[in-house]
């Protein structure tokens, strides 16, 4: 979203600035409104695409997120006035941005603006399902319930993450070691063995290429670190253009092996974001929407705005999520069960419990599958490094013994 910076007055009569992400200029308006304050400026900070791709926003753990909705559901539980209890959170949270947004929030609450708003103010912390589950709670007087809610939710996100993560985390580590140890033995070891050469014999090609490979990472090594950057910018720009971050959602569910662990957590992620806004009293509209845009993929975040507007006209949710073709049928049939019977969200939390489960499993399979994979892939990629270093020495003896 556009970034905009604002300068407001306070009711005290200070001028306070800030910066704000937002839709458009008018919804950074509305919000400083509902804040109370006096708007004085308001214009848009322009970024180049260069500046998107490179920069790296503060984040919060999910794990933090979570640890904060629990505390703060049981100092409300305890009768502790909501403003008391943030500015007391906003005291100990391990992650100080964490605790910075929190003390301003507080603040902002105890002058008079809805705590669901503020939450909505950074959209990089608080998710949309967290600033519509609060406002929920806060409409409802249920506000404790909310947070509970909102933490199991959070804590099982994180499960899902981290199983991910494992899946991934083990071959990136594996192809980075093994590019270490070639990187090495290009610049140290093949120097050496290049010396026992006398100049003017004849090497066979393979030598030839591996020795052309080291001089010229000994002599350009800028390249060899410049080249590998421009490819991760030049991806990170295309990745935050509309067509790269397209097309990547169409390759990933196509990726041997990994694409059916990326298909189940997307499911797993719209079930138990759907399922937690439904239990939480958020309109099946509103719900749809929220899942579709959480759910980590553009193709099913479009084919739930296609449900939503079908839903609006009278349609049932199994019937379009059905011809969509992403959603498998065991998914389908409990959607419309949960329909019928009117228990939509726990037949939405046995399905997310259900793919959870799956993501877990497969995550452990494929780091069992791929680790002798790649470790018979480095010793090909050091074997053949160390085959064409003595294969000169090789053909002499060989070239010896036959005279």
């Amino acid at each position: 979203m556009p970034l905009y910076a604002f300068e407001v007055l306070e009711q005290s009569g200070s001028i306070t600035d800030g910066k704000m992400e937002a839709e458009n200029q008018a919804a950074v308006a509305g919000r400083l409104r509902n804040m109370g304050y006096t708007i004085v400026d308001i214009y848009e900070l322009k970024q180049s695409f260069l500046q998107k791709a490179v920069q790296r926003k503060a984040k919060v753990k999910l794990a933090d997120l979570a640890i904060f909705a629990r505390q703060l559901a049981a100092m409300l539980v305890a009768g502790i006035p909501l403003t008391r209890s943030l500015y007391a959170l906003s005291k100990q949270q391990r992650s100080p941005a964490l605790g910075e947004i929190l003390h301003d929030i507080a603040r902002n609450v105890e002058s008079g603006m809805a705590f669901s708003e503020m939450l909505g103010t950074y959209p990089d912390v608080f998710s949309k399902i967290f600033v519509d589950m609060i406002k929920a709670g806060e409409v409802g007087g249920a506000l404790d319930e909310m947070l509970e809610r909102l933490a199991d939710q959070l804590e099982r996100d994180k499960r899902l993450r981290d199983s991910m993560r494992a899946a991934t985390l083990y071959p990136s580590v594996i192809l980075v070691f093994a590019g270490f140890i070639i990187v090495a033995m290009l610049l140290f070891v093949v120097p050496i063995f290049k010396s026992f050469f006398p100049p003017g014999v004849e090497l066979p090609l393979p030598t030839v290429i591996v020795m052309a490979v080291s001089d010229t990472m000994r002599e350009y090594w800028y390249l060899y670190i410049l080249f590998p950057l421009l490819i991760i910018l030049g991806l990170r720009l295309f990745m935050a253009g509309g067509a790269g971050a397209q097309l990547w959602d169409r390759v990933k569910f196509r990726l041997p092996l990994l694409g059916d662990l990326f298909r189940k957590d997307t499911l797993a992620r719209f079930s138990r974001t759907f399922a937690t806004l439904l239990g939480g009293g958020i309109p099946v509209l509103q719900a749809l929407e929220v899942s579709g845009s959480s759910a980590g993929s553009l193709q099913v975040a479009e084919t739930i705005k296609l449900t939503g507007i079908e839903v609006q006209e009278g349609q049932s949710i199994s019937v379009p999520l059905q011809r969509s073709g992403f959603f498998p049928p065991m998914m389908i049939n409990m959607v419309a069960v949960g329909e019928e019977t009117g228990q939509l969200p726990s037949m939405l939390d046995r399905v997310a419990d259900f793919f959870e489960g799956e993501v877990a499993t497969m995550s452990k399979s494929l780091t069992s599958i791929m680790e002798p994979l790649l470790i018979i892939f480095t010793g090909i990629a050091i074997g053949c490094i160390v085959i064409s270093i003595y294969l000169p020495i090789f053909t002499s003896i060989t070239s010896v013994g036959g005279m």
